[in-house]
């Protein structure tokens, strides 16, 4: 059987980087056995919906590279693939649980539900309890009749039956037994909005669409065993998926589950792109807009909870799709190591050709009032690029090649303008005057043996050429910035410094 796989987001809002790393992993387990990756959209619980969000969704993934082969606005002949749309074909399975005995309808209103959890300590709605609850269990059938012809609302529970052991055969975990007593009767099916509950849609749902495996969080775990028994009591046993439950993203301190809050703390975002909330107005930042590159995200993303196996830690996605292994995913919790994200930044930042990074930085660079010509930027981007880890922050580092000092650094000042720099730094202004090939070859040919004539230090008349010239002690060789700034420029700020500083 074809390998089939899906991803199945609900549009509750922005999606989690969690949930990317879900998404991701399926990517690979399909790309890497021939198979398919299925987009379905979750929206069964119309009460919290959220515009905008679905498309957030697939935005962020068309950003990260992550493609589908069918869904939700990709189509396929197994849809349609939003489980609001979908109703009918619930229904028909839900009177097939009622038909065969193996759900019953509950008319408990929640006034007595709660009721029953103050008269009950740890009340569930199980083998136990049932009995004693308003149900077509407990109620005489011309109740139940009158109830439905009244219009009265009520729900669907699957009927789980205590003293089995349920075996949940996992990919990552091996095999999960658990006891059904522990289960209660979850809720399938909710008369008001006609729409299932996650448990049936998905069951139903992956059943249809064929999916061969369930890859998932592990906060799905305590699902799987429910899953497992409606597999069963649908008589598909031979279909059910083979389930693999990954590992939490944890906090970057390791305690708890990684949260929208820790990023808010620690700086970082925790969603793919930024987020507009509708309904708040509040806007959570994105690693898009934060300067991330999406494969740097997605390298970032694949080694948090699964390892190759050796000490590689630069993949590009084709890379990564060759040496996924499922079996080899942690049980374990992986850190949100948010440092080393931007360290994964920085690596493929240094892959870029200055070209590339130069067409991301020439936008900033208009947009701080600096007129520069294409091959002036990728000139800077090549000499600076290996020095920040994101884009953005080139500009603060060097401004200074398209705007001249306005004021110069203090402590730079105190430390390397000299008490002779003046004088030196105006003979050096006469020697670079008469320099006729100013590049970086033509002005060190003619510089350098001047320095050494004059017995100056190299690094005292260096640092005041950088003072003049940045402004402050930063920047690449000072004949890269003279050559880039031309000997015009260059003179016209030596100039300026002296005015300043002496």
């Amino acid at each position: 059987m074809k390998t089939r796989v899906r991803f199945a987001p609900s549009p509750t809002g922005p999606l989690h980087i969690g949930g990317v790393r879900t998404a991701l992993y399926n990517y690979l387990f399909a790309r890497q056995n021939g198979g398919e990756l299925i987009f379905r959209i979750e929206d069964t619980d119309s009460n919290r919906f959220v515009p905008g969000a679905e498309e957030y969704i697939l935005e962020a993934f068309q950003w990260l590279g992550i493609s589908f082969d069918e869904g939700v606005s990709f189509g396929g002949d197994k849809g349609p693939y939003r489980q609001s749309e979908r109703r009918d074909i619930y229904k028909k399975y839900v009177r097939q649980l009622l038909d065969a005995g193996k759900a019953y309808m509950a008319f408990d209103t929640p006034q007595e539900l709660e009721q029953a959890r103050q008269n009950t300590p740890n009340f569930q709605y199980d083998a136990a309890t049932r009995l004693s609850m308003r149900n077509s269990l407990s109620l005489p059938a011309e109740e139940v009749d009158r109830l439905l012809s009244e219009g009265k609302q009520y729900v669907v529970r699957f009927l789980i039956e205590p003293g089995q052991e349920i075996v949940v055969h996992d990919l990552i975990r091996g095999d999960v037994r658990i006891k059904s007593d522990i289960l209660d009767d979850k809720v399938l099916y909710k008369s008001a909005d006609e729409l299932p509950t996650y448990h049936l849609a998905n069951i139903v749902d992956d059943h249809l669409m064929e999916i061969t495996h369930v890859i998932r969080g592990e906060e799905w775990l305590p699902s799987a065993p429910l899953h497992v028994l409606l597999y069963q009591a649908f008589g598909w046993e031979e279909t059910m998926p083979q389930f693999a439950h990954l590992p939490l993203l944890l906090k970057p301190e390791g305690q708890g589950k990684l949260s929208k809050r820790d990023g808010d703390r620690l700086g970082f975002p925790v969603f793919p792109l930024e987020w507009h909330d509708p309904k708040s107005g509040e806007v959570s930042s994105g690693f898009r807009e934060a300067g991330y590159f999406p494969e740097a995200i997605v390298n970032f993303l694949a080694l948090l909870g699964w390892n190759p196996g050796t000490e590689q830690e630069l993949f590009s996605l084709d890379e990564l799709v060759k040496a996924f292994d499922i079996s080899r995913c942690s049980k374990a919790g992986a850190k949100f190591d948010f440092k080393k994200g931007i360290w994964f930044n920085h690596e493929y930042l240094l892959r870029k050709s200055p070209e590339e990074v130069a067409k991301i930085f020439a936008p900033i660079v208009a947009n701080n009032g600096a007129e520069a010509s294409f091959e002036q930027i990728v000139k800077v981007c090549s000499l600076m690029k290996d020095r920040v880890n994101f884009v953005h922050e080139l500009w603060d580092l060097c401004s200074f090649f398209f705007f001249a000092p306005q004021a110069y650094d203090e402590k730079t000042v105190r430390k390397r303008w000299k008490e002779d720099s003046p004088r030196v730094m105006a003979e050096l202004s006469e020697v670079l005057n008469s320099v006729t090939d100013f590049s970086v070859e033509g002005q060190e040919a003619v510089v350098m043996p001047w320095i050494e004539s004059k017995g100056y230090k190299l690094g005292d008349v260096m640092n005041a050429f950088r003072l003049c010239l940045v402004g402050e002690g930063k920047g690449p060789g000072m004949f890269d910035i003279s050559a880039f700034l031309g000997k015009t420029e260059t003179l016209h700020r030596i100039d300026k410094a002296l005015a300043a500083l002496s």
